[in-house]
C-alpha cells in the first residue's frame, strides 16, 4: 500500500510520482502488470518473434527502472509506447547489421574461395605446359600413372617399355616437373 490506497487502485500519474519519490520496484511491477501485454504486442509487430518479443519487453522494463527515476512522463501509455517502438527498432538495427556483416564474411570467404580456385587453375595450366616439356616416354608415363592412374604394370603394359624402365621414367619426369615448376615460380 502507499498511503491510504492500495497500489493497485492508483492511476498511473500516481504510480509515476511514487516511484519517483520511493525508488520502489513494485510501483513499476504494477505498470508492468498494466500494460506489459500492450508492450508485447508491439513487439511482436517488429520483432516477429515470440521470444525476442518477450526479451525486448523485459529490456523495457528494465530500462525503464532507470529512466523513470530521471524523466517526468506525462502520458505513461503512449510513452511506453514509444519506448517499446524505438527498443524493437534498434534491435532490428543490430539485426540488420550482424546480417549485413555475416554476408561480408561470406562474400570474403567467397572471394578467397574464387582466389583459390583461380590459383589452383593456374597451376594445373602451368603443370599442363610443362608435362609437355618432357621427353616422350617420361610425358607417357607421367600422364597414364598420374592422370589416368593406372598401375605401373598397366603403364609397362599400354607402352611396352619394361617395369624398370617405367619406374625410371616415373621418377625422372617427377623430378623434371618439379624443377621446371619451381624454376617458373
Amino acid at each position: 500500500m502507499i498511503g491510504k490506497r492500495r497500489i493497485t487502485q492508483l492511476s498511473d500519474d500516481e504510480l509515476l510520482d511514487a516511484y519517483r519519490k520511493n525508488g520502489k520496484k513494485a510501483v513499476v511491477g504494477e505498470l508492468y502488470k498494466r500494460y506489459a501485454h500492450l508492450a508485447f504486442g508491439v513487439c511482436m509487430k517488429y520483432l516477429k518473434s515470440e521470444t525476442d518479443a518477450e526479451d525486448a519487453v523485459m529490456q523495457v522494463f528494465e530500462k525503464l527502472l532507470k529512466e523513470l527515476q530521471n524523466y517526468e512522463v506525462k502520458h505513461f501509455k503512449s510513452w511506453l509506447f514509444t519506448v517499446t517502438r524505438n527498443h524493437c527498432l534498434m534491435q532490428l538495427r543490430k539485426q540488420k547489421k550482424t546480417f549485413v556483416r555475416d554476408v561480408e564474411t561470406q562474400l570474403e570467404d567467397d572471394t578467397s574461395s574464387l582466389e583459390i580456385a583461380f590459383e589452383n587453375e593456374a597451376n594445373l595450366v602451368a603443370l599442363e605446359k610443362a608435362i609437355e616439356q618432357l621427353n616422350p616416354e617420361q610425358q607417357r608415363c607421367v600422364k597414364l600413372f598420374y592422370l589416368d592412374q593406372k598401375s605401373y604394370r598397366e603403364v609397362a603394359e599400354t607402352t611396352g617399355f619394361e617395369l624398370k624402365k617405367v619406374k625410371s621414367f616415373l621418377q625422372n619426369g617427377k623430378r623434371n616437373l618439379q624443377l621446371m615448376l619451381t624454376n617458373n615460380e
